[in-house]
């Protein structure tokens, strides 16, 4: 029995052994649980949050009975079924109407959030919404309506409501099946709808008055104020960094700032957060300290901390409470309650706390990129200074060389923890990126932050003019070193999208380095070697086909060749970044070649006047007609005719080469049968089995086709 028992046992003493670090793997545990309720191809039944819930429940009444010694391996499980029972509640509860269908008409609501898309025209979101001959209950809670032609009839403003006809579809599947999935956003945005309008928008009613709207208002007031008194992108990077209004941010200024790795500086998050509560808590501080009755009978740190504390809270709200400020906030709340309990402010435990928190109130934000850098670069930080505070490394350096010894560690520890996630999101490595925060960092936490407290404390006296006019010049600094290195030739380097197990690899071996003790943390290489490797050895599709099917891009060896130099503009950008390409839908155009054939199978496109007739005569020769219009009559044969009707259904689509034929992988198989993919089902009277039958039967989820013309329809 003891030989049999003798694994458990050796596995229990490692643990045992990791006395003291377990709580930080805590949030790992629940990431994972949450990892996989978004890896699932099928929506979990109600029966598999029962069951996770029972255990997790017996799970913690038995831990609060066993030896701690015997604990740590239960305690990873009931994590983990946390996890994915916080992601499960957390879809379900904000579970929201989502149009089915194509819709034109009239459409009222409220703004409550003003920004701008990729073309940089105007967008509004709206909720109360009212679309003509709906129903209530099937109604989008918020819809997204991109402006365009003239539209100085109204002066948008969070609160208003307004009228207009507009084009409001679906929210999209993925432009590339394996890409960026924007229905599953649009699910916990509670985004029903996103479309545009052509004609004027008009007010319909007034403007409402509450708390909330009334600090968008605040907000908005505090923008335009900004690029009043700072002309050009400076006022638009000021009105950024203060309240999170980016809609007077080039495309220009934004791609040089991507490119030198300085578009962080843009988002409300850690840096701008910490910068902030930081100079607060050492300005407080210190003015205590000058006076001495605060500073002999006054718990002065412990002040500093509560009103840096209050001061993040209103930078929270003023910035619009988005997820990476919300993040950013929870984060130094921990340091400055740290500080109130008389804890070391800046720990590995603090972090795990916080990600313990996000964790479990939006579980949907793991998937993101800024939820991955912010703790990349946080928990790589915390650890590297650990070290270079446990071996002393500064001391060894005269002390006007450590501040920029700090900078410098700081921006290349945080650059290497969080290159691998952005080069997976954005395909690309701003290969002067270090350099570029070396410059501009200091200039964002000596000069821009200080000075933006300032203007606020006293704008209430009409006295802001000054410390603007000093943030200004700092500011044009910082857009300069971004332009300048931007323009240097080789600045980024594009790379392909990675497979999907090549970020958890790098990631959960990175974690075991950083938080596991001994000389086994060295394990942890592995997984991170397997995940590059992988990447190392990524293929892109041979063939992609648009969701409308009007788009088509063939790989060749000199890069993706599409059929057209215009159109479809995101599909095209998208396919082009994700195969590590510039995205230069011109060029990539002059690459098309007509034969489309893979491994063997003869496939055609066709499109435009007279498509009737070209598909007729091509389904006679090719194995496979893509056709961007919806085929009315019988299904032809031999061929295998996919049409628009299809393509609805199926979303984009990619083709690799088997053995014999070709793999057809679709947006809604890549995505699976969820909540945010099929919100349809929860209206279908018949049973969800048959529906799912049906939809593998027309090959929905992925199709298999053979040169012998075999064709294959799975399931996910």
């Amino acid at each position: 029995m003891t030989s049999i028992l003798s694994p458990l046992y050796w596995l229990l003493d490692i643990f045992d052994r990791q006395r003291g670090r377990l709580f930080l793997w805590l949030p790992v545990m629940i990431g994972v649980g949450v990892s996989l309720y978004f890896v699932a191809s099928i929506e979990p039944a109600p029966q598999t949050y029962i069951y996770s819930a029972v255990f997790t429940g017996l799970g913690m009444v038995v831990l609060c009975f066993i030896p701690a010694y015997y604990a740590p391996p239960l305690t990873m499980c009931v994590m983990i079924s946390i996890g994915f029972l916080s992601a499960g509640y957390r879809a379900h509860s904000v579970a929201a109407p989502v149009l089915n269908y194509r819709y034109y008409g009239p459409v009222e609501g409220r703004i409550i959030k003003i920004d701008r898309s990729a073309s940089e025209a105007v967008r509004l979101t709206l909720d109360h919404v009212i679309l003509k001959n709906m129903q209530p209950h099937r109604t989008p809670i918020r819809v997204r309506i991109s402006l365009h032609g003239p539209q100085d009839y109204i002066t948008p403003e969070p609160g208003l409501r307004i009228a207009m006809t507009a084009h409001v579809s679906p929210p999209p599947s993925a432009a590339d099946p394996t890409g960026f999935n924007f229905q599953r956003m649009a699910w916990f945005d509670q985004l029903g709808g996103v479309g545009y309008t052509r004609t004027p928008v008009l007010r319909s009613g007034a403007t409402d008055k509450g708390l909330s709207l009334a600090i968008h208002r605040i907000r908005q007031s505090l923008s335009l104020a900004l690029q009043s008194q700072m002309s050009g992108q400076a006022g638009a990077f000021a009105a950024a960094i203060l309240t999170g209004d980016r809609s007077g941010i080039s495309a220009q200024t934004a791609e040089n700032l991507r490119a030198s790795n300085l578009s962080h500086l843009l988002a409300i998050s850690g840096l701008h957060m910490g910068l902030l509560t930081g100079v607060i808590f050492a300005a407080i501080r210190v003015g205590l300290a000058l006076i001495p009755v605060a500073f002999f009978y006054l718990p002065t740190k412990k002040i500093a901390a509560v009103c840096a504390l209050i001061a993040g809270a209103m930078y929270l709200a003023l910035s619009g409470w988005n997820v990476a400020t919300e993040r950013a906030y929870i984060m130094v709340s921990m340091m400055f309650i740290a500080v109130l309990f008389d804890r070391q402010a800046i720990s590995m435990r603090a972090v795990a706390m916080a990600a313990i928190l996000i964790l479990l109130i939006r579980p949907e934000v793991l998937p993101e990129p800024g939820f991955q850098m912010s703790f990349a670069a946080t928990t790589a930080l915390v650890t590297v200074f650990t070290l270079v505070r446990r071996f002393n490394v500064m001391g060894r350096w005269p002390r006007w060389a450590n501040g920029a010894l700090t900078v410098v560690l700081s921006s290349a520890v945080a650059g290497i923890a969080t290159a691998p996630v952005a080069a997976a999101h954005f395909n690309r490595i701003a290969d002067l990126g270090l350099i570029a925060n070396v410059i501009s960092v200091p200039v964002m936490g000596a000069v821009v932050m200080p000075a933006a407290i300032l203007a606020a404390v006293l704008s209430p006296i009409g006295l802001q003019s000054l410390p603007l006019a000093v943030m200004e010049p700092a500011i044009r600094w910082i857009l300069f070193v971004a332009q300048k290195v931007s323009n240097v030739e080789g600045a980024v380097t594009h790379v392909v999208m990675p497979p999907s197990q090549t970020l958890p690899l790098i990631a959960l071996g990175g974690l075991f380095v950083m938080l596991w003790r001994g000389r086994a943390q060295l394990l942890g290489l592995l997984p991170v070697i397997l995940g590059f490797a992988l990447w190392a050895t990524a293929d892109r599709p041979s063939l992609l086909v648009s969701a409308d099917g009007g788009l088509v891009g063939r790989m060749t060896a000199e890069g993706r060749a599409l059929n057209k130099a215009t159109g479809a503009g995101f599909s095209a950008h998208s396919w082009l970044e994700n195969d590590g390409d510039i995205p230069d839908q011109i060029a990539a155009a002059a690459r098309f070649l007509p034969s489309l054939d893979i491994a063997g199978v003869r496939i055609a496109h066709v499109s435009g006047r007279g498509w009737l007739e070209a598909a007729q005569s091509a389904c006679e020769t090719h194995d496979i007609v893509i056709v961007n219009k919806k085929w009315e009559t019988e299904p032809l044969k031999p061929c295998l005719m996919l049409d628009l009707a299809y393509l609805a259904q199926s979303g984009a689509l990619s083709f690799r080469p088997l053995e014999n034929g070709v793999d057809i992988t679709t947006a809604y198989g890549a995505s699976g049968v969820r909540l945010w993919t099929t919100p349809s089902l929860r209206y279908s009277k018949r049973p969800i089995d048959a529906v799912l039958q049906d939809l593998t039967q027309r090959g929905v989820f992925g199709l298999a086709v053979t040169t012998a013309g075999h064709i294959d329809p799975y399931a996910p």
